[in-house]
């Protein structure tokens, strides 16, 4: 059976990773089309490059880009990215019309992709922002925590990512939502091991969670554990990776999921809060202010925009 649906979202995870934003140029458009056609075929022969890097790449439109660059009905739920306001954390759509996600174990073959890719549009984008990220130490974050620990595995990645014939036009394809959180270390480090743990609700070195009657609920653990109206975990499929250099550290948040709504409430929760105000305790030593929406069609599609 043909893999209808872009690797990089389901893949597993990688040591290396970049993610690009570009906008579309203005009058390019068709000729944007008929590159994104050949990018799936572009994308199987550097893999073919580089056979044992586990090489993977998405690439996706925002609502921006969609009614720019598409003649085709857009995705049943691509908005732009949700606007929340809270006591430690505000954040906005910030438009950018295309993203590159691409992935893999080594960073020249992640470099290799990314730069064939970009050199394929030629003069029908312009560059918007890079961000290189990379594994740290056993999949940790700057803070000293290990993340994602919480993700679907297995074919389960595949039930919680890909869109299904709930909107049949679109099958296979996945929402993706896009952050860049810069932290602040030198105020994180002079937090003592238990706060840091209850900010989190999680212990720091066994990455163990805490049990849920004794999580506070400032923690992030807490403000991001939801469920449906029938009691069900609500999930998405996260790809946060860290990046950083000797001036500023951080972690692009990315997640896939078959709707952005799981996402667009588990902010709010972080944020905005529960309905007594209760917010996100780790948002004290970390700050994002936009972010960005996009959806990655299937590979089909693509191949069709000629």
């Amino acid at each position: 059976m043909t893999i209808d649906f872009q690797t990089g979202i389901v893949a597993e995870p990688s040591s290396d990773a970049t993610f690009i934003l570009l906008n579309a140029a203005p009058g390019k458009e068709a000729q944007l089309r008929k590159a994104l056609s050949t990018a799936p075929a572009l994308i199987e022969s550097i893999q073919q490059q580089f056979p044992d890097t586990e090489l993977h790449a998405a690439i996706g439109f925002s609502c921006h880009g969609w009614e720019r660059i598409m003649a085709e009905a857009k995705p049943a739920e691509l908005a732009p990215f949700p606007s929340f306001s809270g006591e430690l954390l505000s954040v906005s759509d910030e438009a950018h019309d295309i993203v590159l996600h691409i992935r893999s174990m080594r960073h020249d073959a992640t470099h290799t992709l990314a730069l064939k890719l970009f050199q394929s549009f030629a003069d029908s984008v312009t560059f918007s922002q890079q961000t290189n990220c990379f594994k740290y130490l056993d999949n940790r974050d700057f803070t000293g925590f290990v993340d994602g620990t919480e993700n679907p595995q297995g074919e389960d990645r595949k039930d919680v990512a890909l869109v299904g014939e709930e909107d049949s036009a679109h099958l296979g394809g996945s929402y993706l939502n896009y952050m860049k959180f810069t932290h602040n270390l030198a105020k994180w480090n002079t937090v003592d091991l238990k706060d840091q743990e209850d900010t989190y609700g999680r212990t720091k070195y066994d990455n163990e969670e805490y049990a849920s009657a004794d999580k506070s609920v400032h923690a992030h653990t807490k403000r991001t554990s939801l469920k449906d109206d029938n009691g069900n975990s609500l999930e998405i499929l996260r790809h946060s990776m860290p990046f950083g250099d000797l001036q500023e550290q951080g972690l692009v948040f990315a997640s896939y999921s078959r709707t952005p709504s799981i996402f667009d409430r588990m902010l709010q929760s972080m944020i905005e809060g529960d309905e007594d105000g209760n917010v996100d305790h780790l948002m004290k030593y970390t700050n994002a202010t936009a972010g960005s929406a996009f959806f990655i069609p299937s590979i089909s599609f693509l191949k069709a925009l000629a």
